[in-house]
């Protein structure tokens, strides 16, 4: 593993009308993460994007190594774009800190997976996830970390694009710090203990 850092990307759509929606899980994480780190998310890191940022950034490490030692540096991202031109903001992070796709870890919403439940995998399709196409196109490559987190199938014959939009029900609020935290915890198995390790943990239900 190289020492460079890790790239960690929560996607959504951006304002306060957004912030509690489904599709805005993934950047819920990374805030449970920066609060985890005790990072503050600022517009720019270091003087990047000066002129116009699109990314809220905040630089940590994350969790800790054997021995007791800080673990490995990461730079915690949240698009300020809406979620289908995710990419653009994703690639130019990744080329300032000089960062490859295969530390690359995206965190996001997946209608096809039970809410409360969390899958990793590196590549494969986006399954009509369009943050995900577009960093796939902005990237060059699929071979990113995935840390996709259920939200599960909307109800009845509503649309997927709806219920995307939607701030989760009353029920599902209940879950959701548990969801947060654990959907966090499998980010900083995916840094510490890599991805095959991290799946092994994640891939059974909770």
């Amino acid at each position: 593993m190289t020492d460079g850092p890790w790239l960690v990307v929560g996607l959504g759509n951006p304002g306060p009308q957004y912030a509690r929606n489904r599709h805005n899980v993934g950047q819920m994480v990374l805030d449970e993460l920066a609060r985890r780190t005790g990072a503050t998310f600022g517009a720019r890191a270091s003087g990047l994007l000066s002129r116009r940022p699109q990314a809220a950034v905040a630089e940590a490490r994350l969790g800790v190594l054997p021995g007791g030692a800080p673990g490995p540096r990461v730079v915690l991202a949240k698009p300020t774009t809406y979620m289908n031109v995710s990419g653009g903001p994703v690639a130019a992070l990744a080329k300032y800190y000089g960062v490859e796709p295969e530390r690359v870890v995206m965190v996001h919403d997946e209608l096809d997976i039970p809410f409360a439940d969390v899958r990793l995998k590196r590549g494969g399709g986006e399954g009509g996830h369009n943050g995900l196409r577009d960093t796939t196109k902005a990237l060059g490559t699929k071979e990113y970390v995935r840390v996709r987190v259920g939200i599960g199938r909307p109800p009845g014959r509503q649309d997927p694009a709806d219920f995307v939009l939607k701030d989760f029900s009353t029920t599902e609020a209940k879950d959701l710090p548990w969801l947060l935290d654990h959907a966090a915890d499998a980010v900083e198995a995916v840094v510490l203990e890599g991805l095959e390790n991290a799946q092994q943990r994640y891939h059974t239900k909770a």
